[in-house]
Protein backbone atom coordinates (compact mmCIF):
# COMPACT_ATOMS: atom_id res chain seq x y z
CA UNK A 1 0.00 0.00 0.00
CA UNK A 2 2.68 2.28 0.98
CA UNK A 3 4.52 1.66 -2.87
CA UNK A 4 0.97 2.59 -4.17
CA UNK A 5 0.45 6.11 -2.27
CA UNK A 6 4.47 6.59 -3.50
CA UNK A 7 3.07 6.77 -6.97
CA UNK A 8 0.59 8.06 -6.36
CA UNK A 9 2.16 10.91 -4.83
CA UNK A 10 4.79 11.35 -7.86
CA UNK A 11 1.75 11.15 -10.50
CA UNK A 12 0.06 14.01 -8.42
CA UNK A 13 3.20 16.18 -9.03
CA UNK A 14 3.91 15.29 -12.29
CA UNK A 15 0.55 16.54 -13.02
CA UNK A 16 1.14 20.17 -10.51
CA UNK A 17 3.91 20.37 -12.90
CA UNK A 18 2.59 20.34 -16.15
CA UNK A 19 -0.39 22.83 -14.75
CA UNK A 20 2.46 25.15 -13.52
CA UNK A 21 3.77 24.74 -17.66
CA UNK A 22 0.55 25.73 -19.09
CA UNK A 23 -0.02 28.63 -16.80
CA UNK A 24 3.71 29.79 -17.76
CA UNK A 25 2.82 29.27 -21.41
CA UNK A 26 0.13 31.88 -20.76
CA UNK A 27 1.86 35.13 -19.33
CA UNK A 28 4.43 36.16 -22.73
CA UNK A 29 6.81 38.52 -21.41
CA UNK A 30 6.60 42.63 -21.86
CA UNK A 31 8.74 42.27 -24.93
CA UNK A 32 6.84 39.98 -26.56
CA UNK A 33 3.28 41.78 -25.90
CA UNK A 34 4.82 45.37 -27.43
CA UNK A 35 5.98 43.66 -31.08
CA UNK A 36 2.43 41.58 -31.35
CA UNK A 37 0.78 45.17 -30.91
CA UNK A 38 3.02 47.20 -33.43
CA UNK A 39 2.82 43.99 -36.16
CA UNK A 40 -1.31 44.64 -35.53
CA UNK A 41 -0.97 48.18 -35.93
CA UNK A 42 0.95 48.16 -39.02
CA UNK A 43 -1.36 45.56 -40.74
CA UNK A 44 -4.33 47.33 -39.60
CA UNK A 45 -2.99 50.30 -41.57
CA UNK A 46 -1.64 48.45 -44.72
CA UNK A 47 -5.43 47.37 -44.98
CA UNK A 48 -6.76 50.31 -44.76
CA UNK A 49 -4.62 52.01 -47.18
CA UNK A 50 -5.09 49.07 -49.34
CA UNK A 51 -8.95 49.62 -49.13
CA UNK A 52 -8.91 52.09 -51.44
CA UNK A 53 -7.48 50.26 -54.42
CA UNK A 54 -9.08 47.26 -54.26
CA UNK A 55 -12.37 48.69 -53.91
CA UNK A 56 -11.45 50.63 -57.41
CA UNK A 57 -10.58 47.27 -59.12
CA UNK A 58 -13.41 45.11 -58.29
CA UNK A 59 -15.56 47.89 -59.53
CA UNK A 60 -13.57 48.23 -62.81
CA UNK A 61 -13.94 45.03 -63.04
CA UNK A 62 -17.64 44.66 -62.44
CA UNK A 63 -18.26 47.14 -64.96
CA UNK A 64 -16.37 45.46 -67.53
CA UNK A 65 -18.37 42.15 -66.43
CA UNK A 66 -21.67 43.53 -66.38
CA UNK A 67 -21.12 45.66 -69.67
CA UNK A 68 -20.11 42.43 -71.26
CA UNK A 69 -23.15 40.46 -69.75
CA UNK A 70 -25.15 43.13 -71.26
CA UNK A 71 -24.14 42.74 -74.47
CA UNK A 72 -24.43 39.33 -74.50
CA UNK A 73 -27.70 39.46 -73.47
CA UNK A 74 -30.31 38.16 -76.02
CA UNK A 75 -32.62 40.92 -77.29
CA UNK A 76 -36.16 41.22 -78.48
CA UNK A 77 -36.06 41.14 -82.25
CA UNK A 78 -38.20 43.74 -82.46
CA UNK A 79 -36.33 46.02 -80.30
CA UNK A 80 -33.59 44.48 -82.50
CA UNK A 81 -35.11 45.70 -85.69
CA UNK A 82 -35.29 49.22 -84.14
CA UNK A 83 -32.20 49.63 -83.18
CA UNK A 84 -30.47 48.41 -86.63
CA UNK A 85 -33.10 50.04 -88.40
CA UNK A 86 -34.65 53.16 -87.65
CA UNK A 87 -33.99 56.41 -90.10
CA UNK A 88 -33.80 58.99 -87.19
CA UNK A 89 -30.77 60.69 -86.43
CA UNK A 90 -29.51 63.51 -84.43
CA UNK A 91 -26.91 65.70 -86.23
CA UNK A 92 -24.55 68.88 -85.13
CA UNK A 93 -25.82 71.17 -87.64
CA UNK A 94 -22.56 72.88 -88.09
CA UNK A 95 -19.50 71.63 -86.61
CA UNK A 96 -17.01 73.75 -84.21
CA UNK A 97 -14.84 76.18 -84.85
CA UNK A 98 -11.09 75.24 -84.82
CA UNK A 99 -9.31 74.81 -82.46
CA UNK A 100 -10.44 74.31 -79.46
CA UNK A 101 -9.14 75.36 -75.59
CA UNK A 102 -9.79 74.45 -71.99
CA UNK A 103 -12.33 76.23 -70.53
CA UNK A 104 -13.14 78.20 -73.73
CA UNK A 105 -16.37 78.60 -75.20
CA UNK A 106 -17.19 76.00 -78.20
CA UNK A 107 -19.12 77.48 -81.13
CA UNK A 108 -19.87 76.47 -84.32
CA UNK A 109 -17.16 77.83 -87.41
CA UNK A 110 -19.97 81.11 -87.85
CA UNK A 111 -19.23 82.13 -84.40
CA UNK A 112 -23.39 81.17 -83.54
CA UNK A 113 -24.06 78.55 -80.34
CA UNK A 114 -24.03 74.74 -81.42
CA UNK A 115 -27.13 73.39 -83.05
CA UNK A 116 -28.11 69.91 -82.49
CA UNK A 117 -30.99 69.19 -84.94
CA UNK A 118 -33.70 65.37 -85.66
CA UNK A 119 -33.53 64.51 -89.14
CA UNK A 120 -35.21 61.67 -90.69
CA UNK A 121 -31.96 60.02 -92.76
CA UNK A 122 -34.58 59.62 -95.69
CA UNK A 123 -35.78 62.93 -95.72
CA UNK A 124 -32.88 65.41 -94.30
CA UNK A 125 -35.87 67.00 -92.30
CA UNK A 126 -36.99 67.13 -88.96
CA UNK A 127 -40.03 64.54 -88.74
CA UNK A 128 -42.26 67.37 -87.01
CA UNK A 129 -45.30 64.74 -87.74
CA UNK A 130 -43.61 63.05 -84.39
CA UNK A 131 -44.89 65.22 -81.85
CA UNK A 132 -43.97 62.74 -79.17
CA UNK A 133 -40.21 63.46 -80.27
CA UNK A 134 -40.69 67.22 -80.07
CA UNK A 135 -39.29 67.75 -75.86
CA UNK A 136 -36.61 64.88 -75.94
CA UNK A 137 -33.68 65.26 -73.19
CA UNK A 138 -30.30 65.12 -75.14
CA UNK A 139 -27.10 64.73 -73.24
CA UNK A 140 -24.04 65.93 -74.53
CA UNK A 141 -21.08 64.10 -74.03
CA UNK A 142 -17.28 63.82 -75.21
CA UNK A 143 -15.98 60.58 -77.21
CA UNK A 144 -13.19 59.15 -77.94
CA UNK A 145 -11.87 60.53 -81.29
CA UNK A 146 -10.94 57.39 -82.33
CA UNK A 147 -14.89 56.08 -82.32
CA UNK A 148 -16.36 55.15 -84.84
CA UNK A 149 -13.57 55.12 -87.23
CA UNK A 150 -14.68 55.10 -91.02
CA UNK A 151 -18.10 53.95 -89.96
CA UNK A 152 -21.51 55.72 -90.33
CA UNK A 153 -23.75 53.69 -87.79
CA UNK A 154 -23.09 52.15 -84.92
CA UNK A 155 -24.81 50.28 -81.96
CA UNK A 156 -26.04 52.44 -78.89
CA UNK A 157 -23.35 50.45 -76.26
CA UNK A 158 -20.52 50.80 -78.58
CA UNK A 159 -21.33 54.96 -78.24
CA UNK A 160 -21.40 54.93 -74.43
CA UNK A 161 -18.76 52.75 -74.20
CA UNK A 162 -16.31 55.26 -75.94
CA UNK A 163 -17.76 58.35 -73.58
CA UNK A 164 -14.76 59.57 -72.25
CA UNK A 165 -15.13 60.73 -68.31
CA UNK A 166 -12.80 62.95 -66.51
CA UNK A 167 -9.22 61.68 -65.38
CA UNK A 168 -9.34 61.17 -60.91
CA UNK A 169 -9.46 64.02 -59.22
CA UNK A 170 -10.58 66.19 -62.01
CA UNK A 171 -13.11 68.24 -62.93
CA UNK A 172 -16.21 67.22 -64.97
CA UNK A 173 -14.69 66.72 -68.40
CA UNK A 174 -17.12 68.90 -70.24
CA UNK A 175 -19.05 72.23 -67.88
CA UNK A 176 -22.28 74.35 -69.48
CA UNK A 177 -25.13 73.18 -71.35
CA UNK A 178 -24.60 68.87 -70.94
CA UNK A 179 -28.51 68.74 -70.93
CA UNK A 180 -30.78 70.28 -73.35
CA UNK A 181 -34.31 69.88 -74.79
CA UNK A 182 -35.19 69.24 -78.01
CA UNK A 183 -38.30 71.62 -79.23
CA UNK A 184 -39.59 71.10 -82.69
CA UNK A 185 -36.45 68.85 -83.80
CA UNK A 186 -33.86 71.46 -82.80
CA UNK A 187 -32.07 72.43 -79.59
CA UNK A 188 -28.97 74.97 -79.00
CA UNK A 189 -26.17 74.61 -76.99
CA UNK A 190 -25.44 78.28 -75.66
CA UNK A 191 -22.03 77.18 -73.31
CA UNK A 192 -19.96 74.33 -73.64
CA UNK A 193 -16.40 74.10 -72.82
CA UNK A 194 -13.64 71.20 -71.89
CA UNK A 195 -11.62 71.28 -68.50
CA UNK A 196 -9.30 69.29 -69.54
CA UNK A 197 -7.15 68.89 -72.60
CA UNK A 198 -7.22 65.67 -75.17
CA UNK A 199 -3.39 64.66 -74.48
CA UNK A 200 -3.69 62.07 -72.33
CA UNK A 201 -6.30 59.47 -74.24
CA UNK A 202 -4.78 57.30 -76.73
CA UNK A 203 -6.07 59.19 -79.73
CA UNK A 204 -5.42 62.27 -78.52
CA UNK A 205 -8.26 63.49 -79.86
CA UNK A 206 -11.80 63.99 -78.80
CA UNK A 207 -15.57 64.52 -80.32
CA UNK A 208 -18.72 65.71 -79.18
CA UNK A 209 -21.74 63.50 -78.88
CA UNK A 210 -25.21 64.16 -78.51
CA UNK A 211 -27.58 60.92 -77.36
CA UNK A 212 -31.10 60.51 -76.11
CA UNK A 213 -31.37 60.28 -72.47
CA UNK A 214 -33.04 57.05 -72.43
CA UNK A 215 -35.64 58.11 -69.54
CA UNK A 216 -37.09 60.62 -72.05
CA UNK A 217 -37.73 58.47 -74.69
CA UNK A 218 -39.29 55.25 -75.24
CA UNK A 219 -39.54 54.29 -79.61
CA UNK A 220 -37.16 53.65 -82.58
CA UNK A 221 -33.68 54.13 -81.74
CA UNK A 222 -32.18 57.67 -82.34
CA UNK A 223 -28.77 57.51 -83.63
CA UNK A 224 -26.21 59.67 -81.68
CA UNK A 225 -24.53 62.68 -83.32
CA UNK A 226 -20.82 63.20 -83.46
CA UNK A 227 -18.48 65.99 -84.51
CA UNK A 228 -15.35 65.34 -86.54
CA UNK A 229 -12.10 64.72 -84.22
CA UNK A 230 -10.17 67.48 -82.90
CA UNK A 231 -7.27 68.20 -79.94
CA UNK A 232 -8.24 70.72 -77.35
CA UNK A 233 -5.53 72.51 -75.91
CA UNK A 234 -4.66 73.80 -72.79
CA UNK A 235 -5.94 77.65 -72.40
CA UNK A 236 -2.45 78.88 -72.17
CA UNK A 237 -1.89 78.32 -75.34
CA UNK A 238 -4.74 80.35 -76.14
CA UNK A 239 -2.32 83.45 -75.62
CA UNK A 240 -0.32 82.11 -78.79
CA UNK A 241 -2.99 81.30 -80.78
CA UNK A 242 -3.33 83.00 -84.44
CA UNK A 243 -6.52 84.84 -85.37
CA UNK A 244 -8.95 83.72 -87.90
CA UNK A 245 -9.45 86.57 -89.37
CA UNK A 246 -7.24 88.76 -88.10
CA UNK A 247 -8.07 92.43 -86.59
CA UNK A 248 -6.93 95.39 -87.58
CA UNK A 249 -5.12 95.85 -84.04
CA UNK A 250 -4.20 92.78 -83.87
CA UNK A 251 -0.44 92.02 -82.85
CA UNK A 252 1.88 91.18 -85.99
CA UNK A 253 2.66 87.76 -84.75
CA UNK A 254 -1.30 87.01 -84.43
CA UNK A 255 -0.50 86.26 -88.43
CA UNK A 256 0.70 82.62 -90.13
CA UNK A 257 4.15 81.74 -89.85
CA UNK A 258 5.37 85.03 -87.53
CA UNK A 259 5.68 83.62 -84.49
CA UNK A 260 5.40 85.84 -80.80
CA UNK A 261 8.91 86.53 -80.06
CA UNK A 262 10.61 84.56 -82.90
CA UNK A 263 12.96 86.02 -85.60
CA UNK A 264 10.23 87.41 -87.58
CA UNK A 265 8.09 89.41 -85.14
CA UNK A 266 11.89 90.74 -83.97
CA UNK A 267 12.85 92.23 -87.14
CA UNK A 268 8.99 93.62 -88.06
CA UNK A 269 9.42 95.19 -84.50
CA UNK A 270 12.38 96.93 -85.65
CA UNK A 271 10.79 98.47 -88.49
CA UNK A 272 7.46 99.39 -86.40
CA UNK A 273 5.34 97.36 -87.75
CA UNK A 274 3.42 96.16 -84.56
CA UNK A 275 -0.15 95.30 -85.71
CA UNK A 276 -1.85 93.85 -88.30
CA UNK A 277 -2.80 97.28 -89.82
CA UNK A 278 0.91 98.52 -89.91
CA UNK A 279 1.83 94.80 -91.94
CA UNK A 280 -0.69 95.42 -94.39
CA UNK A 281 0.41 99.56 -94.97
CA UNK A 282 3.32 98.68 -96.08
CA UNK A 283 2.40 95.62 -97.88
CA UNK A 284 0.20 98.12 -99.84
CA UNK A 285 2.92 100.87 -99.87
CA UNK A 286 6.07 98.88 -100.64
CA UNK A 287 5.93 95.16 -100.79
CA UNK A 288 9.43 94.60 -102.08
CA UNK A 289 10.53 96.47 -98.86
CA UNK A 290 8.22 94.01 -96.55
CA UNK A 291 9.37 91.06 -98.62
CA UNK A 292 13.23 92.31 -97.50
CA UNK A 293 12.34 92.69 -93.81
CA UNK A 294 11.05 88.83 -93.90
CA UNK A 295 13.76 87.48 -96.89
CA UNK A 296 14.37 84.50 -94.56
CA UNK A 297 10.74 83.65 -94.70
CA UNK A 298 10.28 80.85 -97.96
CA UNK A 299 8.18 81.89 -100.70
CA UNK A 300 5.91 79.24 -99.37
CA UNK A 301 5.67 80.94 -95.82
CA UNK A 302 5.05 84.46 -97.20
CA UNK A 303 2.57 83.41 -99.34
CA UNK A 304 0.78 81.94 -96.57
CA UNK A 305 1.59 84.98 -94.29
CA UNK A 306 0.39 87.42 -97.01
CA UNK A 307 -2.94 85.38 -97.86
CA UNK A 308 -3.64 85.01 -93.83
CA UNK A 309 -3.44 88.93 -93.67
CA UNK A 310 -5.60 89.67 -96.46
CA UNK A 311 -8.35 88.00 -94.74
CA UNK A 312 -8.75 90.80 -92.19
CA UNK A 313 -11.58 93.01 -92.47
CA UNK A 314 -10.87 96.90 -93.18
CA UNK A 315 -13.70 98.63 -92.13
CA UNK A 316 -15.35 101.45 -93.83
CA UNK A 317 -13.59 104.47 -92.16
CA UNK A 318 -11.12 106.52 -94.38
CA UNK A 319 -8.93 109.40 -94.20
CA UNK A 320 -8.13 112.19 -96.15
CA UNK A 321 -4.62 113.87 -96.82
CA UNK A 322 -3.81 116.91 -98.66
CA UNK A 323 -0.67 118.14 -100.97
CA UNK A 324 0.47 120.91 -98.64
CA UNK A 325 2.03 122.37 -102.26
CA UNK A 326 -1.11 121.89 -104.90
CA UNK A 327 -3.84 121.24 -102.64
CA UNK A 328 -5.02 118.37 -104.25
CA UNK A 329 -6.63 115.41 -101.59
CA UNK A 330 -6.49 111.90 -102.00
CA UNK A 331 -8.80 109.51 -99.58
CA UNK A 332 -7.16 106.26 -98.31
CA UNK A 333 -8.77 103.44 -96.07
CA UNK A 334 -7.00 101.71 -93.48
CA UNK A 335 -4.41 100.19 -94.94
CA UNK A 336 -3.46 102.81 -97.41
CA UNK A 337 -5.25 101.89 -100.26
CA UNK A 338 -6.04 104.80 -102.58
CA UNK A 339 -10.31 104.78 -102.72
CA UNK A 340 -10.26 108.27 -104.60
CA UNK A 341 -8.77 111.37 -105.75
CA UNK A 342 -9.42 115.16 -105.99
CA UNK A 343 -8.00 116.85 -108.96
CA UNK A 344 -9.09 120.10 -109.62
CA UNK A 345 -11.76 120.14 -107.69
CA UNK A 346 -12.87 117.23 -109.52
CA UNK A 347 -13.34 113.60 -107.77
CA UNK A 348 -11.87 110.83 -109.33
CA UNK A 349 -10.96 107.14 -109.01
CA UNK A 350 -7.85 105.48 -109.29
CA UNK A 351 -8.72 104.07 -112.26
CA UNK A 352 -9.87 107.02 -114.39
CA UNK A 353 -6.25 108.29 -113.63
CA UNK A 354 -3.48 107.86 -116.54
CA UNK A 355 -0.01 105.74 -115.34
CA UNK A 356 1.19 109.35 -114.60
CA UNK A 357 -0.82 111.09 -112.94
CA UNK A 358 -1.28 108.08 -110.91
CA UNK A 359 1.97 107.78 -110.16
CA UNK A 360 1.70 111.26 -108.46
CA UNK A 361 -1.61 109.96 -106.51
CA UNK A 362 0.40 106.92 -105.50
CA UNK A 363 3.41 109.74 -104.13
CA UNK A 364 0.91 111.07 -102.04
CA UNK A 365 -0.41 108.00 -100.94
CA UNK A 366 3.14 107.59 -99.47
CA UNK A 367 3.54 110.70 -98.10
CA UNK A 368 0.07 109.76 -96.32
CA UNK A 369 1.97 106.89 -94.60
CA UNK A 370 4.88 108.52 -93.27
CA UNK A 371 2.56 110.70 -91.51
CA UNK A 372 -0.50 108.43 -90.76
CA UNK A 373 -0.69 109.81 -87.01
CA UNK A 374 -1.26 113.49 -88.77
CA UNK A 375 -4.34 111.84 -91.11
CA UNK A 376 -7.61 113.42 -90.87
CA UNK A 377 -10.53 110.76 -90.42
CA UNK A 378 -13.67 111.33 -92.92
CA UNK A 379 -16.90 110.33 -93.95
CA UNK A 380 -15.55 109.63 -97.81
CA UNK A 381 -18.25 108.26 -100.38
CA UNK A 382 -18.06 108.51 -104.16
CA UNK A 383 -21.41 109.42 -105.42
CA UNK A 384 -22.10 108.19 -108.85
CA UNK A 385 -22.51 111.69 -110.73
CA UNK A 386 -19.47 112.95 -109.67
CA UNK A 387 -17.89 110.50 -111.89
CA UNK A 388 -15.97 112.04 -114.66
CA UNK A 389 -14.67 110.27 -117.93
CA UNK A 390 -11.36 108.82 -117.92
CA UNK A 391 -8.48 111.22 -118.44
CA UNK A 392 -6.48 112.14 -121.57
CA UNK A 393 -2.80 111.22 -121.47
CA UNK A 394 -0.48 114.04 -120.67
CA UNK A 395 1.73 115.66 -123.35
CA UNK A 396 4.84 117.30 -123.19
CA UNK A 397 7.61 117.26 -120.37
CA UNK A 398 5.53 114.01 -118.79
CA UNK A 399 4.97 112.07 -122.26
CA UNK A 400 9.00 112.59 -122.34
CA UNK A 401 9.95 111.50 -119.15
CA UNK A 402 12.89 108.53 -118.35
CA UNK A 403 10.31 107.01 -115.39
CA UNK A 404 7.40 106.87 -118.32
CA UNK A 405 6.90 103.00 -118.94
CA UNK A 406 4.52 102.82 -122.07
CA UNK A 407 1.97 100.40 -121.96
CA UNK A 408 2.72 99.58 -118.55
CA UNK A 409 0.59 99.74 -115.50
CA UNK A 410 2.15 101.41 -112.19
CA UNK A 411 0.85 98.80 -109.38
CA UNK A 412 3.56 100.01 -106.69
CA UNK A 413 4.49 103.14 -105.21
CA UNK A 414 7.02 105.28 -107.25
CA UNK A 415 10.85 105.99 -105.82
CA UNK A 416 10.30 109.55 -105.44
CA UNK A 417 8.42 111.26 -102.95
CA UNK A 418 7.62 115.60 -103.38
CA UNK A 419 9.43 117.32 -100.81
CA UNK A 420 9.56 120.77 -102.09
CA UNK A 421 8.84 122.98 -105.14
CA UNK A 422 11.65 122.63 -106.69
CA UNK A 423 11.49 118.54 -106.91
CA UNK A 424 7.47 118.94 -107.75
CA UNK A 425 8.19 121.20 -111.23
CA UNK A 426 7.59 117.88 -112.67
CA UNK A 427 3.91 117.16 -111.63
CA UNK A 428 3.38 121.22 -111.81
CA UNK A 429 3.69 120.32 -115.69
CA UNK A 430 1.72 117.57 -115.44
CA UNK A 431 -1.09 119.43 -113.95
CA UNK A 432 -1.32 122.53 -115.40
CA UNK A 433 -2.47 120.34 -118.24
CA UNK A 434 -6.63 120.80 -118.65
CA UNK A 435 -9.07 118.17 -119.39
CA UNK A 436 -9.02 118.56 -122.88
CA UNK A 437 -5.45 117.47 -123.30
CA UNK A 438 -4.18 121.43 -123.93
CA UNK A 439 -1.58 123.03 -121.79
CA UNK A 440 -2.13 125.99 -119.92
CA UNK A 441 0.51 128.53 -119.29
CA UNK A 442 2.05 128.72 -115.08
CA UNK A 443 1.95 131.61 -113.86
Amino acid sequence: MAAKRLYEGDDQKENQDQQGGKRLKKLPSFSTVIRDVIMAKSLQNFCLALEPLLRQVVKEEMEHKLAQGALMLPRSPQRQIQEEFSNLKLIFKKPPILPIYTFSKIEDEEGNHLQIQLIDTLTGETPVAFHRLSNLKVEIVAVNGDFPGDREEWMATEFNNNIMREREGRRPLLLGDVSVTLRDGVAYITHLSFTDNSSWIRSRHFRIGARVVPESYDGPRILEALTERFTVKDQRGELYKKHYPPALVDDVWRLDRIGKGGAFHVKLGAEHIETVQDFLKLLVIDPDHLRVILSSMSDKMWEGTINHAKTCPIGSKRYLFNDPYYGNTVFLNPICEIMGVILQGNLYTPDQLSIQQRAYVQSLAKQAYYNWDKLEETEFSLPANALLPKLPAPQGLMASSSWHAANQEITTVTEFQIEGPNESQFFEAAFSLDFSGSKTQPD
